[in-house]
């Protein structure tokens, strides 16, 4: 199996642990080399490299399964991009072999053109983190610039976390929200066929998830 956007390993490390023999490229190298790590601390096999997924470095119809999870095709802004990286994600895939790619579900947030996410609150050693997104959307309603808030308590070195003081980092990134329908066609442009879309309360997935077949 390859998973073509790894980063640190959320899905090849879960992979792998089901005993499938896993390679994972993503674009960060410093993602991919933590997703190494990740594997290693955890005795589980995986070979992990930096990749576009644009220009895969890997050999033709090497791979059995690919995975684009994450809403990782999204960062991708133009269909010439998106249908680019689904026909690298063919060629490295045997005939017959499947593609699983992940999304938002872009239809629904097309119509409502949200402005924000609800905060949510990880409890770590040091303290609370509260996370929350702001979304800028584009004025033609398909494209939307994302700032990633995290807030921790901050103190000075030594001392316990202040509660009433905190820091603030801030990330940011581009995606396109593309439907469902614009990406069947682009998969289909790409090779794929018998292609379908699975909804996450039927899979147990967090996000919609298509399936297609070389």
């Amino acid at each position: 199996m390859l998973d073509c956007a790894c980063g640190i390993g959320t899905q090849a490390l879960g992979l792998a642990a089901l005993g499938h023999r896993v390679t994972g490229t993503d674009l960060s190298p410093v993602a991919a080399a933590r997703a190494a790590r990740e594997a290693a601390g955890r005795g589980l096999a995986l070979t992990a490299a930096a990749a576009d997924m644009r220009a895969l470095p890997l050999r033709d119809a090497a791979f059995d399964v690919v995975v684009c999870a994450g809403n990782s095709l999204p960062h991708l802004l133009t269909p010439d991009d998106v249908r680019t990286a689904l026909a690298g994600m063919r060629r490295v895939l045997r005939p017959g072999g499947l593609l699983l790619a992940g999304t938002r579900p872009y239809d629904e947030l097309r119509a409502e053109r949200p402005l924000s996410t609800p905060p949510s609150v990880r409890t770590g050693p040091g303290g609370r983190t509260v996370s929350f997104q702001l979304w800028h959307w584009h004025d033609d309603g398909e494209r939307y610039d994302l700032e990633l808030f995290q807030l921790r308590p901050s103190a000075d070195e030594g001392a316990a976390p202040a509660p009433d003081h905190w820091t603030t980092t801030v990330r940011r990134a581009s995606y396109w929200a593309v439907t469902r329908r614009q990406l069947t066609d682009l998969a289909a442009e790409a090779g794929f066929h018998d292609i379908a879309w699975h909804e996450p309360d039927s899979i147990g997935f967090l996000q919609p998830l298509m399936t297609a077949r070389t």
